[in-house]
């Protein structure tokens, strides 16, 4: 069982008690429930956007402990602060050290998009994203089959939330939006740099694939990227999102990384 099949299989058991803890109904009686998402796909285009979606995570099944003390106000702030066109909120717990409550309170201090960050098998998983505020969520293709991201894709959407569908190969892209049916309940296509075989990671796979993804939907480019310089490639390829992590978190200051950043572009 390789780690993104462990991941699922915890993620059944865990999605199973939410429902017995928090029901669908209690969840949509929550404030954020009624609230109208933001746009990712509207930050990330509009003219002089950084393209940037700053994430915040604790931990990687690859790396293990990334920053186990940054505050999640005052990294996300930052962040937004920064530049930065969008957050990514990690709310697994088990594998990547993240919680709701960390989006929650991601939620109460910003008003750019927040994309949640999970493995996202599981309506219940969509309605509870909508509940602690998110605006968009994250739909990986190789753990889904393209009925399930439809079927996904399709609740989202009907609650105002935005779908990123990330893709690792060309075969993933062939078997999902590459259908009609499975492409009208996807907004943004993010190529995952990082081989989930081996770990490694390379920005060259966003390079190779960019022309298989149509251009209707938002390209973003995810993991990997260190360098101004990788941006500014991956922008002749089509990218209008970037998504990094690793590559703040590692530090003592997370937002102030993110600020160099940005205004090293």
């Amino acid at each position: 069982m390789n780690i993104l099949e462990k991941i699922v299989t915890r993620k059944k058991e865990e999605v199973a008690e939410a429902k017995l803890k928090n029901p669908v109904e209690k969840l949509e009686k929550t404030d954020f429930f009624q609230r109208d998402p933001i746009s990712l796909v509207a930050h990330l285009t509009k003219k002089n956007s950084s393209g940037i979606i700053a994430e915040f995570k604790r931990k990687s099944p690859s790396k293990g402990i990334i920053n186990a003390v940054a505050d999640v106000a005052e990294t996300t702030t930052g962040y937004a602060r920064a530049g930065a066109a969008a957050l990514s909120i990690l709310t697994d717990e088990d594998f990547f050290g993240g919680a709701n409550q960390n989006l929650i309170i991601g939620r109460q201090h910003n008003v750019c998009p927040i994309l949640r960050k999970d493995f996202t098998i599981d309506e219940y998983q969509v309605i509870e994203a909508k509940s602690i505020g998110a605006d968009a969520i994250l739909l990986i293709a190789a753990i889904l089959t393209p009925q399930q991201i439809l079927q996904l894709g399709s609740l989202a959407k009907s609650l105002g939330l935005e779908v990123l569908l990330e893709v690792h190969n060309q075969q993933e892209i062939e078997e999902t939006i590459a259908h009609n049916y499975v492409a009208e309940s996807i907004d943004l296509v993010g190529v995952n740099n990082r081989n989930l075989k081996t770990f490694e990671v390379s920005i060259e796979t966003s390079m190779r694939l960019s022309e298989l993804i149509p251009d209707n939907f938002v390209k973003i480019s995810e993991s990997g990227i260190s360098n101004p310089v990788s941006i500014n490639q991956l922008k002749q390829y089509g990218y209008q999102g970037f998504l990094i992590g690793e590559n703040f978190m590692k530090t003592d200051h997370p937002a102030k990384a993110c600020q160099e950043f940005i205004q090293s572009l």
